[in-house]
């Protein structure tokens, strides 16, 4: 197989999954699962299953929970970081984030790769600056949507198929109720010192997962608009490392 191939696959298995969807994770402790009808696993890598069609009912502790992340998404005007991406084979990706809502992020890998991941609200972009080509689709299809919208509320947009609380950590997975968008998103967030995104895992079909840490974060700084325009391949900025 070709390597660049291969490895542009990774990249987009990571981020837009179509079966696995996204999810998020950290090396945190277990955590203890609130909900009692369904095991998590061992560790972060509790499996999503593809065929879950609808949530659980959640309790007073795991609205509370919900209720956390939804007001920590929609107090987000910005963020940007670090990202180490772990594949299924073990290869270790790195690179910045950018994330602005409503609608729009960028991923910028570290060489030696030439890849460039762009959402600027309508669509989603994944880039190959040395093939010089692109995989497009809208940001309406993919689970994106559900953490980047104007007004995140997961109760009303998503089936919560899991709710775990490890007290300095919690964890929630999540689908999109739209019948056009696939995939599931499995959050975790660290509690302290304060309720601050870590990361996230992707499964996909053949059940390989992929991990995504966080760090460095900065809420704080202004991002510039104008990283997030989708622009012909091979002129989008670049991160350089």
């Amino acid at each position: 197989m070709d390597l660049t191939m291969s490895f542009r696959a990774l990249i987009a298995a990571a981020l837009l999954s179509t079966t696995g969807g996204l999810a998020m994770a950290t090396e945190a402790a277990k955590p203890t699962a609130v909900q009692a009808d369904q095991s998590v696993g061992a560790g972060w890598s509790a499996e999503v299953a593809p065929g879950s069609t609808s949530g659980i009912t959640l309790d007073p502790a795991q609205t509370e929970i919900v209720n956390k992340i939804n007001g920590y998404f929609n107090s987000l005007d910005n963020l940007s970081g670090r990202f180490v991406q772990t594949g299924a084979d073990g290869k270790v990706m790195k690179g910045k984030f950018q994330m602005k809502r409503p609608g729009r992020f960028r991923f910028d890998y570290a060489r030696p790769s030439l890849q460039v991941i762009i959402s600027d609200g309508v669509y989603l972009a994944i880039q190959d600056l040395d093939l010089k080509n692109e995989d497009r689709v809208e940001l309406d299809q993919t689970p994106f949507r559900l953490l980047l919208r104007k007004d995140v509320d997961l109760v009303r947009d998503a089936k919560i198929s899991a709710v775990e609380n490890a007290g300095d950590s919690v964890a929630l997975t999540v689908r999109d109720k739209s019948p056009d968008t696939s995939g599931a998103i499995r959050l975790t967030f660290a509690t302290q010192p304060e309720f601050t995104l870590t990361g996230w895992i992707t499964r996909d079909a053949q059940g390989l997962d992929t991990k995504v840490e966080i760090g460095d974060l900065d809420n704080k700084t202004e991002l510039d608009p104008k990283q997030f325009v989708i622009k012909p391949v091979g002129t989008a900025f670049k991160t350089e490392y």
